[in-house]
């Protein structure tokens, strides 16, 4: 699952940035996120979206590192599906 959880956390980083980051270039994983320029709006509507897609809260109040790449983010979020 991780693979293709990759692949729809890079669709939606890509969605949310309006296109200026794509989801190539979130998958890659050369930068950070914010390196690649996912602004702070684009940040909360990130949150947003993953938050109703898969139905979790994120929580936001500690160490934010696991939300700068795909993958990170991935296995981050695959935890939380996992403790369901």
């Amino acid at each position: 699952m991780s693979g293709a959880l990759e692949h729809r956390l890079a669709d939606l980083v890509a969605d949310v940035s309006g296109g200026e980051i794509s989801a190539e270039q979130a998958l890659a994983g050369d930068h950070s996120l914010s390196a690649l320029g996912l602004t702070s709006l684009a940040w909360i509507r990130l949150i947003d979206a993953i938050e109703d897609a898969f139905e979790v809260d994120l929580d936001l109040g500690g160490d934010l590192s696991a939300f700068e790449r795909v993958d990170a983010l991935a296995a981050h979020l695959s935890g939380l599906l996992d403790a369901r």
